[in-house]
């Protein structure tokens, strides 16, 4: 088994910026989901309602981001450090750092409505919720719940061969998940789904704890090119892999170690359920 991929997500919810190498901090991977959208109130605007979001592009710079969307000049943002705290009511966080009129202007055309763009300076001022696998300590980003999103292969490719089976037979591409790690291995190496039962891993030569399994909204069922909506995978999943409720797809993992991952790196498997 071995990393294939590594994905940032410097603004919630928008495009994946993909790295041959990642820094591990306490919070995850240095550089992912540190800034978010929101809109005049401070409520979090994702791709259920605004897709467009889906299409804004951000890269991370030495100061800040350079942010891209088709139809707009690019536009170099630095971290707010003395900006202003503006209540928001995303990711369990009650401020966060204003980028500036300028930034509001350009990510409010590119998302198609009023919105603004705002930083976390300090992710240890968020740990990771008890009922999400932390202990409340662990130091959190805007992430949903966890530092980092696992999948793998085989589980896609299982995932897939089900939706082939289906009325929409397209096969689904891993970047619906939104994952951090993507693990490739043979299907005789790793069966599917068998990161459900994975405790504790070694990526390369940083260690990860196993948080929870990960539950998977509508969003998935957006392509993040086209911005097309869909029933799949989400359809599928609720066959094969619904319950409590919800669907389930990757798992979320801590990591207990600083480091760095590189694609290519070996993954190794030190505890996991029987």
């Amino acid at each position: 088994m071995r990393i294939s991929s590594l994905h940032l997500y410097p603004v919630k919810s928008t495009a994946a910026y993909d790295v041959d190498r990642a820094t591990v901090d306490a919070w995850g991977l240095e550089g992912d989901r540190r800034w978010a959208v929101v809109g005049p109130p401070g409520t979090k605007i994702d791709a259920l309602a605004h897709d467009r979001i889906l299409g804004v592009r951000a890269l991370p710079t030495a100061d800040g981001l350079l942010l891209r969307a088709d139809g707009l000049p690019d536009l170099a943002v630095r971290r707010p450090v003395d900006g202003s705290e503006v209540p928001v009511g995303v990711s369990r966080q009650q401020t966060l750092r204003y980028a500036g009129a300028d930034a509001e202007a350009w990510i409010s055309k590119a998302v198609g409505t009023q919105a603004r763009l705002v930083w976390q300076e300090d992710p240890t001022s968020r740990p990771m919720s008890l009922s999400h696998g932390g202990t409340g300590v662990e130091p959190l980003t805007l992430a949903d719940t966890a530092p980092i999103l696992l999948t793998t292969t085989p589980s896609l490719d299982q995932l897939n061969a089900w939706i082939a089976e289906g009325p929409e037979p397209a096969p689904v591409p891993m970047d619906r998940f939104r994952p951090n790690v993507v693990v490739e291995a043979d299907p005789a190496e790793l069966a599917a789904f068998a990161e459900d039962g994975w405790r504790t891993v070694m990526l390369g030569e940083v260690p990860f704890r196993f948080a929870e399994i990960c539950d998977r909204c509508a969003i998935t069922m957006i392509d993040p090119v086209t911005r097309e909506h869909r029933k799949e995978p989400i359809r599928t999943l609720s066959r094969h892999r619904r319950w409590d409720g919800l669907t389930w797809f990757g798992v979320r993992m801590v990591p207990t170690a600083l480091g760095t991952l590189r694609v290519g790196d070996p993954v190794r498997v030190t505890r996991a359920l029987p």
